[in-house]
């Protein structure tokens, strides 16, 4: 039987979808796959646009998952089901899973690594709360991590 999931919560993101474009980048410079959920289709397009302005100087490779060039890139975001998401990437590799939804992703307890970022918005927090009882329901390792002491790198 293998380990349950990790679960990483960043708290205290002065900008969600800025922090996120930040863990985006640090995974592809670290060379991980990772797949970035999001079932609110304005918001995960607000974060694709991002993705190609939040600083001029980086260029994070990524595509939706219905595009043919999904198996060779490594970010890859979706706003239906994870997994199957994860089956189009192609790949032995398993990737990292940054969700933007208000909920868990479906299927998150297969996903080995999860990363969540959470604003100071007081609505925010208090899905982010839901989201962190559900992870632990489901045995999911959790770790809380203060950007607000430490920053966002």
């Amino acid at each position: 039987m293998s380990a349950p999931g990790q679960v990483d919560f960043a708290f205290g993101a002065p900008d969600r979808l800025r922090t996120a474009c930040q863990i985006a980048r640090k995974r592809y410079l670290a060379g991980d796959r990772l797949l970035v959920y999001c079932s609110d289709g304005a918001r995960l397009t607000a974060f694709d646009r991002l993705l190609w302005a939040f600083d001029d100087i980086s260029f994070i490779p990524h595509v939706r998952a219905d595009d043919r060039l999904a198996p060779e890139t490594p970010v890859v975001l979706t706003a239906s089901s994870p997994e199957a998401a994860r089956a189009a990437m192609g790949g032995e590799a398993q990737p990292w899973l940054l969700n933007l939804d208000d909920g868990c992703p479906p299927g998150s307890e297969s996903f080995a690594r999860i990363m969540e970022v959470v604003s100071d918005d007081p609505a925010e927090r208090q899905v982010a709360r839901e989201r962190w009882r559900a992870y632990q329901a489901l045995g999911l390792q959790l770790n809380a991590h203060d950007l607000g002491r430490r920053g966002a790198s």
